[in-house]
C-alpha cells in the first residue's frame, strides 16, 4: 500500500505546526527548570517519563507513539478502592520505580 504523502509533502503540510510543538515543549522544560535550577527532574515520576519521552523521540527505531503511550501508561492491573485523587496525572506514578527503559517492552 502506498503512503498516502511523500516524505517532501508531510513536512511541507505538517512542519511548522510540529516546530511550533518542539518551541513550546522546550519553553516547559526551561520553565520548570527555572523554578528550581538544582532540582532533580526526573525524581517526579511524570518528569521523569516525560524526558524518556524525548530520548524515544531523538532515537532511530520506529513505532515512536505506540512506545511514548506505552510509556506513559500505567501497567499496573491491580484494582484500586479509591483513587489517588481527583483525576489521572499523566503519567505512571511508580514510573520511578522501574527501569528507565520500560518502553521498549
Amino acid at each position: 500500500m502506498q503512503p498516502p504523502y511523500t516524505p517532501e509533502r508531510a513536512i511541507d503540510l505538517y512542519f511548522l505546526e510540529h516546530r511550533a510543538k518542539l518551541l513550546d515543549l522546550a519553553s516547559f522544560i526551561d520553565r520548570v527548570e527555572r523554578a528550581d535550577p538544582k532540582a532533580d527532574l526526573r525524581a517526579d515520576p511524570r518528569m521523569a517519563s516525560f524526558l524518556d519521552a524525548i530520548e524515544i523521540l531523538t532515537g532511530a527505531d520506529s513505532a515512536r507513539a505506540e512506545r511514548i503511550q506505552l510509556l506513559f501508561s500505567d501497567r499496573s492491573d491491580e484494582l484500586l478502592d479509591v483513587a489517588p485523587g481527583k483525576g489521572a496525572i499523566g503519567a505512571d506514578p511508580n514510573y520511578n520505580d522501574t527501569p528507565s527503559k520500560r518502553a521498549e517492552g
